[in-house]
């Protein structure tokens, strides 16, 4: 039976979530037979467990209701198809002539004029629950409407995959990652390929190649934000991010107490040692509110204060202490969904609102020179 064309154009224009392109763009969409009144639907996939089969079902049988779908894995020719297409269109998409090659192409999201902002979360130390930070603002940016993804560069400690609550692994394609998807936030970590049980125990020179391809390999498209939840201190990674993503903006993250403060101003201090934008101080474990209401400053008070007014920048916010937002690290239910309308989601929420209103940092053109 001859098939509609229309109702293939309208398969074909359904957007893949992870991949934010139409199917048809994206060579998913098969053949489509249409008989006695039924249509069967071909999505030729990377691999037959796609992350979002249940959804690009859903889509299909929303605009043909009476369908069957078979699902075929991709052959070598067209995952290789789909890599180069993906390469280009992180690039900008050049031209067609540059879909065959696309290693050399450098991300669009890099460049100086792209619309996305590197936020690299930051610490002095360890355990001032930098992490738990980045995950719960990430999923607040994107419940605000960003496009967002988030990078765990923490190499040796990394976390991020089991707070974000992330089941699926990502998908390689040759040079090219798709990174998981989890509360709308896109997500790359060593811990994807690293058995959590097993040390990283890398010199300098693998730690900067690693880092590297994390950031220009992966498919994070032109996001809006792309967070980095970078190691404790001021090491190897800090360098290595300086280079590769000259305009990320700093976020310091400390508790109240003084001792952390000190070594908090430390990172603030190497970061614009490499001449970058150190934005704002986020105050963690601030006060915890008991079922009395009252508020108890168990690790102190003026922390994050005292280190926005010494370094000159804002104190954008305060997140309380909360036994949700730890247990949900743990469990992968960030306190930002798993608990809404609690106090430290709402902290999280204000968050991601004051940093998105405070725009991108000022980018200094070299060839805008007095003489």
């Amino acid at each position: 039976m001859t098939l509609d064309p229309l109702l293939r154009t309208e398969l074909a224009a359904i957007v893949e979530p992870q991949l934010v392109r139409s199917i048809g763009e994206l060579g998913f969409l098969g053949t489509v037979v249409e008989t006695g009144g039924a249509v069967d639907v071909e999505l030729v996939l990377p691999v037959t467990g796609w992350p979002n089969l249940e959804l690009l079902e859903a889509a299909i049988e929303r605009i043909a209701p009476r369908s069957h779908v078979a699902v075929r894995a991709m052959d070598e020719d067209e995952l290789l198809a789909l890599r180069n297409f993906l390469r280009a269109a992180m690039a900008g998409d050049p031209g067609p002539g540059q879909h065959d090659h696309g290693a050399d192409l450098k991300p669009r999201f890099l460049d100086r004029f792209s619309k996305t902002r590197v936020l690299g979360i930051s610490s002095g130390k360890g355990g001032v629950g930098k992490s738990s930070v980045t995950v719960n603002l990430a999923i607040a940016l994107a419940r605000a409407g960003y496009d967002v993804g988030v990078l765990d560069a923490d190499v040796y400690g990394f976390s991020l995959p089991k707070m974000l609550g992330a089941v699926n692994d990502p998908i390689v394609l040759g040079d090219t990652v798709i990174p998981t998807l989890a509360h709308g936030v896109r997500c790359v970590s060593m811990g994807y390929f690293v058995p959590d049980e097993q040390p990283v125990i890398w010199r300098g020179p693998m730690l900067h190649k690693a880092i590297e391809q994390l950031v220009t390999e992966a498919w994070w498209d032109e996001p809006d934000f792309l967070l980095i939840d970078m190691p404790p201190g001021t090491g190897d990674v800090a360098l290595t991010l300086s280079e590769v993503l000259p305009r990320i903006e700093m976020y310091v993250v400390t508790t109240p107490q003084a001792a952390a403060q000190r070594v908090a101003q430390r990172s603030a201090y190497a970061a614009r040692k490499l001449k970058l934008s150190v934005r704002g101080v986020i105050e963690n474990m601030s006060w915890f509110t008991g079922d009395d209401d009252k508020r108890y400053e168990i690790f102190g008070s003026g922390g994050g204060e005292q280190l926005a007014r010494e370094l000159g920048i804002a104190l954008l916010g305060q997140i309380p202490l909360d036994v949700d937002l730890r247990a949900g690290g743990d469990s992968g239910e960030p306190i930002v969904v798993a608990h809404p309308e609690s106090e430290a989601a709402q902290a999280f929420v204000a968050l991601a609102k004051t940093i998105a209103a405070q725009g991108p940092a000022r980018v200094y053109r070299q060839e805008l020179k007095l003489v």
